[in-house]
């Protein structure tokens, strides 16, 4: 780290909340927020906003008619930077930058603008503007009217922690005190769903009794779980961002202490290794000298998938020398958020640093808890296999 850097807010759209209090409150009980909905006529696990989070953000694209256009991944980024900012205190004059990223980006407007170009024969006029992954920070530098560089990309499952390295090093090089960062995904569309499942590696509802799904005994995502046989990825839709600013903060909620990120070469199109040497790499970039001993809880990718989870506990041990810290994730709960997950990955090792209260995985037997909570190391990778780790520290 060439600079001290503060995280001064974060604000979250997801299936367990709208707040920091409300998202932690759900992280309070065992239950999962997935649900099984209909798709192309096949029921599919799904984790979805909840009502009155889907009120709040039909109300947001009710309040300006060029909002009513736009797709989910753009409102959620809008409702989420507008809490973001006003948490940090943070003002239009200030110029702060942005990057938000996604993975997919507008997936359900792409796939009803194209029906429509297939039935009629020709493209709505809206379609290009409106389903560019420059969308998405575009729309809420325009909301926030801020006058700051506005960045979007994608980098597939590790996007978000990619807009935090480059926040990171926006704020390191002095061309900016303050950058907001973080993923969007609204991926809850058949075409997106039949993907993954293509892949082999989406949930099947056979997994689980439909009667009892909500049940502290059956979880259709079993991240975490390495003695599952199938793969059980789940997708989920939300938001998060995060407010970076340079220097030791008085309002901080947590301070980043090390990043990491590496790219493997890949045998296959979609695979890692089978002990995640990019997370390797990642993890020690990451910790730099500090003591592998200091780190408390690693909250993982862990997808859900039978390999990506085994890989990366694996890596995990390499890195640890075996001696793993305590381990969590939040995908058996919410679902994989494709882009958006890191940054609700960084919302939940924010809000264990600040309780001091290490989240279990409920199905697990056996699970290390930490003694204190001081440091945390989290990780995304995406296909591809680029692997991002950013380790925290409690303020």
């Amino acid at each position: 780290m060439n600079k001290l850097i503060s995280i001064t807010a974060i604000a979250s759209i997801s299936p367990i909340g709208k707040s920091m209090s409300e998202t932690w409150e759900s992280y309070q009980n065992n239950n999962h927020y997935i649900t099984s909905e209909k798709f192309q006529e096949q029921e599919v696990w799904v984790s979805k906003l909840t009502q009155d989070a889907k009120k709040e953000i039909d109300l947001l694209r009710q309040s300006d008619s060029k909002y009513k256009s736009l797709d989910n991944t753009v409102i959620f980024a809008i409702y989420a930077s507008r809490r973001a900012i006003k948490n940090a205190n943070w003002k239009i004059s200030d110029n702060f930058g942005i990057n938000i990223g996604s993975s997919r980006g507008a997936t359900a407007l792409f796939e009803t603008y194209h029906e429509s170009f297939l039935k009629n024969g020709k493209a709505e006029t809206l379609s290009s503007p409106t389903t560019t992954l420059g969308n998405i920070s575009s729309w809420v530098a325009h909301d926030l009217q801020t006058q700051g560089p506005e960045i979007s990309h994608s980098i597939t499952c590790s996007t978000a922690l990619h807009s935090m390295l480059n926040g990171i090093a926006w704020i390191n090089s002095g061309m900016c005190d303050k950058f907001l960062v973080g993923g969007s995904e609204a991926p809850l569309t058949p075409f997106t769903i039949a993907q993954m499942q293509a892949l082999k590696i989406y949930a099947s509802t056979t997994l689980s009794n439909q009667s009892n799904m909500l049940s502290v005994q059956k979880y259709p995502c079993r991240a975490l779980d390495l003695k599952k046989t199938k793969n059980t990825m789940i997708l989920g839709e939300g938001a998060s961002m995060i407010c970076l600013e340079k220097g030791e903060q008085k309002n901080a909620l947590a301070t980043i202490k090390g990043y990491g990120y590496a790219t493997e070469i890949l045998k296959h199109n979609i695979s890692i290794s089978s002990d995640a040497q990019c997370f390797q790499k990642s993890m020690k970039m990451a910790l730099g000298n500090m003591n592998p001993d200091e780190v408390d809880v690693i909250v993982m990718h862990a997808p859900g998938t039978v390999k990506g989870d085994l890989s990366e506990i694996k890596a995990i041990e390499t890195v640890f020398n075996n001696t793993i810290p305590a381990v969590t994730s939040n995908k058996w709960k919410i679902g994989h958020t494709f882009g958006a997950s890191g940054a609700l990955s960084i919302e939940l090792a924010v809000l264990m640093l600040k309780n001091q209260e290490f989240i279990e995985t409920p199905y697990l037997q056996n699970q290390k808890k930490p003694n204190k909570i001081q440091n945390i190391l989290i990780n995304a990778v995406g296909f591809g296999g680029n692997a991002v780790s950013i380790l925290l520290s409690k303020n």
